[in-house]
């Protein structure tokens, strides 16, 4: 007996999902999409209403009449569920339509209802600097790598983001950064995608996998330092930390963050993809935010500049003294 071949659906079996395009949107975004979706189909509702209607009138007068506005309207309340579409004798177009009126205005308040939660629990809890910064080490806010670098012509990259809800207090927050890239196979003449974890600073200045803040002071900038080991004198970004870069495709940095909110233990996270261009990546050091423990955190120092460099702090420029 010849038993039914098994997984015979062809590959790739990709599809689509619907919660994380609504997840993906904003909410007035999606209402307004809502609005007019809900303007349309009462529009074609109304219509198919007018055009159903026993009446002695031309065609053309009911449509482009007040009456087919007043329908529109009350097609409109139908489909929310405030309102029901008063139908004429026993005609049966207008009752089916009706009908569809009242199943909409049923499922429509479920609808909105899925929306909104499914916005409450996506929740993207970081705003990421417009472009990752190079400058040279020895300018790395990390005072020990900075000092091990003073002189050096050595480059660090910079990837700056901030937690913008300010009722959010996270814990245990944690960044890594990753290498992905396209290689030819050493077995055969395909491309092959390769990932590398990249080291970053800890909080000591040295090198380690994952950078842990173990206190998190609310809604202050983060940065995740990578140190890029060679110089770098021009865009786009040649080598990383050893890795010749050049000729290669599909070349990005990707840092990713994780951290969990105090009170409920709910896991956030979420990452960024940097090209090696001038599109992502910028020469010179980032503007500081400057902290100020006396005034709400919206209104320390250096906020506006955030996605700003300071003046004369290229990669190529000369290296501060040692202080």
């Amino acid at each position: 007996m010849r038993l039914p071949r098994r997984g015979h659906r062809p590959h790739p079996r990709f599809r689509k999902s619907v919660r994380w395009w609504i997840a993906d949107r904003t909410l007035s975004a999606l209402l307004l999409l809502a609005l007019a979706v809900l303007l349309v189909f009462s529009v074609l509702l109304a219509v198919g209403f007018v055009l159903a209607e026993d009446s002695s009138r031309p065609l053309g007068e009911r449509l482009w009449s007040r009456q087919l506005l007043d329908v529109t309207l009350e097609v409109l309340r139908a489909c929310v569920g405030t309102d029901s579409l008063s139908v004429e004798g026993a005609n049966t177009a207008q009752e089916v339509l009706s009908t569809v009126a009242s199943l909409t205005g049923a499922l429509v308040p479920a609808t909105l209802l899925g929306i909104a939660l499914i916005k409450v629990f996506t929740v993207r809890p970081v705003v990421w600097r417009r472009k990752a910064s190079i400058a040279l080490a020895a300018m790395s806010d990390s005072p020990n790598y900075a000092r091990d670098h003073q002189g050096s012509d050595k480059a660090v990259i910079a990837v700056r983001f901030y937690n913008h809800v300010l009722n959010l207090v996270m814990m245990e927050a944690r960044a890594e950064a990753h290498l992905r890239f396209l290689e030819k196979s050493p077995h055969a003449d395909t491309l092959v995608m390769y990932k590398q974890r990249l080291k970053i600073l800890g909080e000591d200045g040295g090198l380690c996998d994952e950078r842990v803040w173990s206190v998190v002071e609310r809604a202050a900038p983060f940065t995740v330092w990578i140190p890029v080991g060679s110089e770098v004198p021009e865009l786009p970004l040649g080598s990383l930390q050893g890795k010749d870069l050049r000729g290669l495709q599909g070349v990005r940095i990707m840092v990713r963050f994780t951290a969990k909110a105090v009170g409920t233990g709910a896991q956030l996270s979420d990452e960024r993809w940097f090209k090696l261009d001038d599109s992502d990546l910028e020469l010179g050091k980032f503007v500081s935010v400057e902290p100020d423990l006396d005034v709400h955190v919206s209104k320390w120092k250096g906020w506006r500049e955030f996605d700003e460099l300071q003046p004369d702090a290229s990669p190529e420029g000369s290296a501060p003294p040692a202080s």
